[in-house]
C-alpha cells in the first residue's frame, strides 16, 4: 500500500465522518428512533455492496475499492452508535425500540449489502 492510497483513505474517512454528522444533525428532530444511525448504516452498506460487485466484476481498482469502503464507508457507518444507542435504549426500558433498531441496522443493513452486490454481478454476466 502506497501512501498516497493512505492519505486517501485518511480523507475519504474524514469526508464519511463528515457525512455522518449531518446525517446526525439532519435526523436530531426525530426523537424516539436512531433514525440516522439506522440511514448511515444502510447507505453505507448499499455504498459497501455496490463497490465489491464493482471490483468483483473488475469495473475498478482494487485501490478505490480500498480507499472508499476503509475510508467513506468506514467513516460513514458505525457500529460504536448503534452500540451505545441501543444500550441506551436499553437501560430507558425502551426494549422494542433497542430490538427494532438493531435488528434493522442488520437486516436492512446485511440485505441491500447483498442485493447491489450480487444485483452487479447479475448484470456483469
Amino acid at each position: 500500500m502506497t501512501a498516497g492510497v493512505v492519505f486517501a483513505i485518511l480523507g475519504a474517512g474524514a469526508a464519511g465522518a463528515v457525512l455522518r454528522y449531518l446525517t446526525a444533525r439532519a435526523f436530531s428532530s426525530y426523537p424516539g428512533f436512531p433514525w440516522a444511525v439506522l440511514v448511515v448504516n444502510v447507505v453505507g452498506s448499499a455504498l459497501g455492496g455496490t463497490l465489491a460487485g464493482l471490483a468483483h466484476v473488475g469495473t475498478i481498482d482494487a485501490n478505490l475499492e480500498i480507499i472508499l469502503l476503509t475510508g467513506l464507508c468506514g467513516g460513514l457507518t458505525t457500529f460504536s452508535t448503534l452500540s451505545v444507542e441501543t444500550m441506551q435504549n436499553v437501560t430507558l426500558k425502551r426494549m422494542r425500540v433497542a430490538v427494532i433498531s438493531v435488528l434493522a441496522n442488520l437486516v436492512v443493513g446485511i440485505g441491500v449489502a447483498a442485493a447491489t452486490y450480487f444485483g452487479l454481478i447479475a448484470l456483469a454476466s
